[in-house]
């Protein structure tokens, strides 16, 4: 994935996998610690696409929940542009430029990570490779081929991200956001969340385009102009659109239940990837697509 301000940009990350499901006890590096990482970080991506050595590297020193890197418009990449854009330096050529914490430990407020995304194994810190778009280019197309298989970060960045943030760090491993979306894709496919990516993906990739996911039991959702409307079903709604193989009240009541926790499942997903979600009410009679419909 390319993002094009100015100049164009390859978006990558640097994934901590952690051990034991411990966040990290540290939101970011120093600001001279930052400057050490990004050098090292430069120094590993040049060792495997020797390409890199002629583009800009920008790095944030901050880990973040890997939902937070993938949301509309790319706000974690947007954020670190803006700030590289700002960044003294500009004619001498690529540079290795650097964000952390302030001498006092205060995160800058465009790095500061949700703290309701908390506890996950993985955490990601972003990244960006600036520079002409013929180098670019050539740059992303050769990551995307050798990160998957050899983008593990020398054995120094590992050790100074795991002391540096207080982290248990099983891996430290280099990706793209294609990488980081792809994984995420299977990932929600084993946790029964796979109807919901190509919502997902739509707000990514063509947030213009409207995605639905029509699938019962599952709730029903559609996504369109940059925000998911998802139906609001009383019991009576439910019961007739899923039509459960049962009369037993009791059955029928937990079978509700159910479908109320996986609504709200399924909204907090949507919410962490930065996507709105809004509730319409839908009766039980006529077309309940109709509704999700009306403005």
């Amino acid at each position: 994935m390319t993002h094009a301000q100015h100049t164009a940009q390859v978006m990558g990350l640097v994934a901590l996998e952690l051990a034991g499901g411990a966040p990290p006890r540290v939101a970011a590096l120093a600001q001279d610690a930052a400057g050490e990482l990004a050098g090292r970080v430069a120094r590993d991506l040049v060792g495997l696409v020797p390409q890199v050595a002629t583009l800009e590297l920008t790095l944030a020193a901050a880990h973040f929940d890997p939902a937070e890197a993938l949301r509309p418009g790319w706000p974690l990449h947007r954020r670190l542009d803006e700030l590289r854009q700002r960044a003294p330096g500009r004619d001498q050529g690529p540079l290795v430029i650097a964000f952390g914490a302030s001498a006092d430990g205060q995160v800058p407020r465009p790095f500061q990570a949700d703290p309701d995304l908390v506890g996950g194994a993985l955490r990601v810190l972003p990244f960006l490779l600036s520079g002409t778009p013929e180098d670019v280019d050539a740059v992303g197309e050769a990551l995307e081929e050798v990160l998957i298989e050899r983008g593990m970060a020398g054995a120094d960045t590992a050790m100074q991200l795991q002391d540096g943030l207080g982290a248990r760090v099983e891996h430290v491993r280099y990706m793209t956001l294609h990488d980081l979306a792809a994984m995420m894709a299977l990932q929600y496919q084993h946790q029964n969340l796979d109807g919901l990516w190509p919502v997902i993906e739509t707000a990514l990739l063509a947030p213009e385009d409207e995605q639905w996911l029509d699938a019962p039991p599952e709730p029903l959702l559609r996504y369109s102009g940059g925000e998911v409307q998802m139906a609001l079903l009383d019991a009576m709604a439910w019961q007739t659109r899923n039509a459960p193989p049962t009369d037993d009240p009791e059955r029928l009541s937990r079978g509700y239940e159910h479908y109320l926790m996986r609504q709200r499942q399924l909204a907090a997903v949507l919410s962490a990837h930065g996507i709105p979600v809004t509730f319409a009410h839908c009766p039980g009679e006529g077309d309940l697509c109709d509704h999700l419909r009306t403005p």
